[in-house]
């Protein structure tokens, strides 16, 4: 539970006893972290006591487990404080008023809309927009798509719109896309064949197992191989920080030990993906930007994409992260959304798109497809499900397809709790403005 500690009259200290809850913050295991919102001062007299107590105290969290875990059970319970603690209390006082435009056609293929065509009540979106321009804040890009139009796009803290974001692990759904794109072509058969059926070169050399026969290439997309690969445990040999360090990232992985039968247990595991974008490239005798390129992008219109990593040493294709704007973000959720065609063209199938988004297994308990979150919003007790692309730092790719909408986050809340501010956004200003009556 949540203790207040009283300082002082205008400070209060909001601490979680560590044995209940762990924050994620990578790299400060045990340690306190305060968040101090700039421009946080107390309210007027006549505005309500709770909002000046909410707007005096200062949050401490004991954290526990690394950042890259995207949305632990903990978001149920910091989201509501976090949305009220950086914008509702703020508006007991004056800020910069936000003035709504359309966003621009630019004939990229999307259609644009106005956003009070929608016949809805935006007072909260407006108030939303004024506290991200008034207070500080690292969330980049705030995009809204419904009934494929573009009706919301903003940029900020010095964003533009064609500038490009490191997606972080956001790539991993856009890797599902091209399993599925692969399979659609033929360049491999089925998700049940064994990875080595493709995976010509390198082969295990350590740790030799009969069990690494039986991975599956469904087995790298629910994250369940049986390697010690879990980047949420320091002590895994698979640790995502630990392989960057190595030379030859593909032997290292396949040389990993085997700690589960495959397809019994999900851990968190980048070098499955790296492995599962290694086949790709090695079954259709394309690099993987390549292959992205050809038979995704193109047909997307996207031309300003790049691969990249955020390490110094020289990375094959196949262990890059994707590098995209805002816009071309959302063309991956509409995609999506609309079962895996863009502007009436079938791109990739719609029984993969199916398959794919489905919850196949859990990790941290929440339901997992393959390389795709299922996250649930709670609205007026109302359960709202999206499918989701989610990248350290806040680069998000949210699909509703109950209320039509896709929503995109950009940001540079790297290794912070800050970057789950995004999802209060979708639960306390988006959802409930989109869904009044439903």
């Amino acid at each position: 539970m949540y203790v207040v500690k009283k300082e002082t009259e205008a400070n209060a200290r909001i601490e979680y006893a560590p044995q209940q809850m762990a924050i994620p913050n990578k790299g400060h295991a045990g340690k306190s972290r305060v968040w101090h919102f700039p421009g946080d001062t107390a309210c007027p007299d006549s505005a309500p006591d709770r909002q000046s107590r909410i707007l005096r105290k200062i949050i401490t969290f004991k954290t526990r487990i690394p950042h890259t875990q995207p949305l632990p059970i903990i978001m149920k319970k910091i989201v509501t404080l976090i949305i009220i603690t950086l914008f509702i209390s703020g508006f007991c006082y004056g800020q910069n008023s936000y003035v709504y435009s359309k966003p621009e056609d630019l004939g990229d293929g999307w259609k644009t809309n106005d956003l009070r065509s929608q016949n809805v009540d935006t007072t909260l979106i407006y108030k939303l927009f004024s506290q991200l321009n008034d207070r500080e804040n690292k969330i980049n890009s705030v995009l809204l798509v419904r009934g494929d139009q573009l009706i919301i796009e903003e940029y900020l803290n010095g964003q533009v719109l064609d500038q490009k974001h490191d997606l972080r692990s956001a790539t991993k759904s856009i890797i599902s896309i091209l399993s599925g794109i692969a399979i659609d072509k033929g360049f491999i058969e089925s998700v049940n064949d064994p990875i080595s059926k493709y995976l010509k070169s390198p082969i295990p050399q350590k740790n030799i197992d009969e069990r690494k026969e039986k991975i599956t290439i469904k087995h790298l997309l629910t994250m369940s191989s049986g390697l010690d690969c879990n980047d949420w445990n320091k002590r895994s040999k698979g640790q995502e920080d630990k392989v960057y360090k190595k030379k030859d990232w593909l032997q290292y992985i396949l040389d990993l030990p085997m700690v589960n039968d495959p397809g019994t247990v999900s851990n968190y595991c980048s070098m499955g993906v790296v492995l599962l974008a290694e086949i790709i490239s090695q079954a259709s005798g394309m690099t993987i930007d390549k292959f992205a390129e050809q038979y995704l992008f193109n047909p997307l219109d996207i031309d300003n994409v790049s691969w990249g990593h955020t390490s110094a040493k020289e990375i094959i294709p196949s262990g890059k992260r994707l590098y995209m704007t805002s816009r071309d973000m959302a063309k991956i959720g509409q995609l999506i959304l609309n079962k895996g065609k863009w502007n009436g063209k079938q791109i990739v199938s719609e029984k993969w798109i199916e398959e794919s988004t489905t919850p196949k297994t859990k990790i941290t308990g929440i339901d997992y497809g393959y390389l795709w979150w299922n996250i649930p919003f709670k609205v007026n007790e109302k359960i709202f499900i999206s499918k989701a692309a989610l990248g350290n730092g806040g680069q998000y790719i949210m699909i509703f397809p109950e209320l039509d909408m896709v929503a995109v986050f950009t940001g540079g809340a790297y290794n912070s709790q800050e970057d789950k501010l995004p999802f209060a956004i979708m639960k306390d200003i988006f959802l409930p403005t989109f869904t009044s009556g439903k």
